[in-house]
C-alpha cells in the first residue's frame, strides 16, 4: 500500500513555480500577482487566507490581502473587484467564501474577470472545463487529478466513482476525469445521498474519490481490494486525548480502508496541501496568459 503524500507533491509544485518566477525576476520582468478579498472575521477563512499568502511569498508571487468589514455592501464589494479587474499588477483575484448572507455569492463570482478567475468558479471557466477547453480549473479537483498523475496512477478506462456532487469538488473532479485526454479518459460515476445503497457503487471503483463531508463514512467493506482511494474530506471530530480537544479526519476510515487500498491519501497531508499549490499554479497561468 502506498500513501499518496500531498505535502511532498505540493512542495514540488511550489519549487517548480519558484524557479519560473526567479527567472522572471532575473530578466527584470513583472511577476505574477494575486489579491485575496476576505469579508468579515470568519476564523477558518482567516487561516486559509494567511496560508495562501505564506505560499505566495515562498514562490515569489506578489500578493495583497484586502480585509473588509462584514457590514460592507454588495455594491462596494463589486466596485473593489472591478478595480482589481483593471489593475495590471494583479493577475488573479480570489474572494474567500463563504460571504456574509446579505451578499450574493453568485453575483460576486460572476463579477471577477474570467481572465483573473484563479479559483475556477466563474461560469465561463466552468463551461470551458466541461467542454474540454483549457481554462482555470477549480483548485481542489485539479489537485486530485495532479496527484493521480504524479503517482503514475492509470485513469484511462478505469472506473472512477465520486461520492459527492458539490460544485467545488464532486462535479468538477468528475468532469476533469471524464475528458478525452491524458491523465483522464476514465469511466466516471457520481453517487450521492439519494442512492439507496452507496456501497453498490463504491465497491465497483478502481479509483474512489470521497468528498461528502461525513467523518470516516467510507468503510473497509465499501471498497474493493486494490482500489485507489482519494479522500477530499476534512472533518473535525472530538478527541479528548488531544491538546486541542479535537482531531481532523477524512471522509474515509483511513486505518481500515488502507488495508485494502493500493494507494490512499491521508488526512491531513493528502489533498489539502494541493489546493493552495494549484491556486499558485493558476495565478502563474493567469500571468502568462495576460502577458502572452
Amino acid at each position: 500500500m502506498t500513501i499518496i503524500d500531498g505535502k511532498k507533491v505540493a512542495a514540488d509544485i511550489r519549487a517548480e513555480l519558484k524557479t519560473k518566477i526567479d527567472e522572471l525576476k532575473a530578466s527584470e520582468k513583472t511577476v505574477p500577482g494575486l489579491v485575496t478579498i476576505l469579508v468579515g472575521e470568519d476564523p477558518a477563512s482567516k487561516v486559509y487566507v494567511n496560508m495562501k499568502h505564506k505560499a505566495c511569498n515562498e514562490v515569489g508571487i506578489n500578493s495583497k490581502a484586502e480585509v473588509l468589514d462584514a457590514s460592507i455592501t454588495e455594491e462596494e464589494l463589486l466596485k473593489l473587484i472591478e478595480q482589481y479587474n483593471n489593475d495590471p499588477l494583479f493577475h488573479g483575484i480570489l474572494v474567500q467564501l463563504p460571504l456574509p448572507k446579505h451578499i450574493n455569492e453568485d453575483a460576486v463570482i460572476e463579477a471577477i474577470s474570467p481572465a483573473k478567475d484563479v479559483d475556477g468558479f466563474h461560469p465561463i471557466s466552468v463551461g470551458n472545463m466541461v467542454i474540454g477547453k483549457e481554462t482555470f480549473y477549480p483548485c481542489t479537483p485539479h489537485g486530485v487529478v495532479e496527484l493521480l498523475k504524479r503517482y503514475d496512477i492509470e485513469t484511462k478506462g478505469k472506473h472512477v466513482v465520486v461520492v459527492g456532487r458539490s460544485n467545488i469538488v464532486g462535479k468538477p473532479v468528475a468532469n476533469l476525469l471524464l475528458q478525452k485526454k491524458e491523465g483522464a479518459n476514465a469511466i466516471v460515476t457520481i453517487c450521492h445521498s439519494a442512492a439507496e445503497d452507496l456501497s453498490y457503487f463504491t465497491k465497483q471503483a478502481d479509483i474512489l474519490i470521497a468528498a461528502i463531508g461525513r467523518p470516516e463514512f467510507i468503510t473497509e467493506d465499501m471498497v474493493k481490494e486494490g482500489c485507489v482511494v482519494i479522500d477530499v474530506g476534512v472533518n473535525r471530530v472530538d478527541d479528548p486525548g488531544s491538546k486541542k480537544g479535537y482531531k481532523l479526519v477524512g471522509d474515509v476510515d483511513f486505518e481500515n480502508v488502507s488495508k485494502k487500498a493500493s494507494h490512499i491519501t491521508p488526512v491531513p497531508g493528502g489533498v489539502g496541501p494541493m489546493t493552495i499549490a494549484m491556486l499558485l499554479k493558476n495565478t502563474y497561468l493567469a500571468y502568462t496568459k495576460i502577458n502572452n
